[in-house]
């Protein structure tokens, strides 16, 4: 199943608080949950104004899907082809 990168323009990110990163991680799971198991959310990571999703799922529609139904910004998405770290090197 093919993983994504999502690019979220959220001005202030890396100011809200743990209740609204707890309330924006809720609503993700619910619309989630009802859009059924071939998506998932993975983890993100929270800079000053962005938000980088990775998720994984069958296709960019439904990464678009998620995002359109719990009103979050997805102003980039790319499908990651592969990864790679220190041990790469090796």
């Amino acid at each position: 199943m093919p993983k994504y990168i999502i690019e979220r323009n959220t001005p202030g990110a890396g100011q809200l608080t743990a209740t609204e990163l707890q309330q924006i991680s809720q609503k993700s799971c619910c619309v989630l949950s009802e859009m059924g198991p071939q998506i998932q959310w993975l983890e993100s990571f929270v800079t000053a104004d962005k938000i980088y999703c990775i998720y994984i799922a069958p296709n960019e529609q439904a990464v678009k899907e998620h995002a359109e139904k719990g009103g979050f910004p997805a102003n980039s998405i790319a499908e990651i082809k592969t990864m790679i770290d220190p041990t790469t090197s090796e």
